[in-house]
């Protein structure tokens, strides 16, 4: 999956459905890939700030942040924090909720995030974006910035029809605005075995989408 040049692989992690363990996924599996030797930059797009403080990073209100990157203010090497984790972060607040409307009269506002990323792509092995849960100009910037995407999803009513609305915009941005963008992987969070309907739905999802269902499941109670 990588080219010739030694550059990180982009992973914006995705939902618009909140509460479906993406902060979680994001926080855990940059710590993993941390712990296995690689290189890794994770990225918090939600104003919630959840991954922020997830790796152990007061939000204050003076604190640089991913906002000043996307408005031009600063750049990535100006605003990454080191994490007790052994990997970098580009931390979030409240703050970011602005952008929405600060990145109006931006020419090329899609790109934002990705042209900001290029400058570090060598620095890195992985580079992981915590998407909010929102189909907002936020998430565009990750999915434009993107290699791949990882869907986290609890195999629950309705969570099908949230996927194919996501898909849908997946395909938008690949034929208007990043070409190469794929989906990595779905991951099934919350899975609870007992249930009929969990069942159903997860069968559903790997006679869809294949392979592309990761086999490994977080289940709703982790002992």
């Amino acid at each position: 999956m990588r080219g010739s040049v030694d550059l990180a692989r982009v992973l914006a992690v995705t939902n618009q459905k909140g509460g479906v363990g993406k902060t979680t996924t994001a926080v855990n599996l940059s710590a993993c890939l941390a712990e296995c030797g690689q290189r890794v930059l994770l990225i918090d797009l939600d104003p919630q700030g959840n991954a922020t403080t997830g790796c152990g990073v007061v939000k204050r209100v003076a604190l640089p942040t991913v906002y000043q990157i996307l408005i031009g203010r600063s750049t990535v090497s100006d605003t990454r924090l080191a994490t007790d984790s052994g990997f970098d972060v580009l931390p979030a607040n409240r703050e970011l909720a602005g952008a929405e409307v600060d990145l109006i009269d931006i020419a090329q506002r899609e790109y934002r995030l990705r042209d900001a990323v290029a400058g570090v792509r060598e620095e890195y092995d992985f580079i992981l974006m915590d998407c909010p849960p929102a189909l907002n100009m936020l998430t565009v910037n990750g999915l434009v910035a993107a290699d791949r995407v990882m869907i986290p999803m609890q195999c629950e009513y309705y969570a099908l029809e949230g996927l194919t609305d996501l898909v849908a915009t997946l395909k938008k941005v690949r034929a208007k605005l990043n070409p190469t963008l794929e989906i990595e992987g779905l991951l099934r969070t919350m899975f609870d075995p007992r249930s009929t309907l969990t069942q159903q739905v997860s069968g559903e999802l790997e006679g869809h989408f294949g392979s592309k269902v990761y086999r490994t499941i977080i289940p709703r109670n982790v002992r």
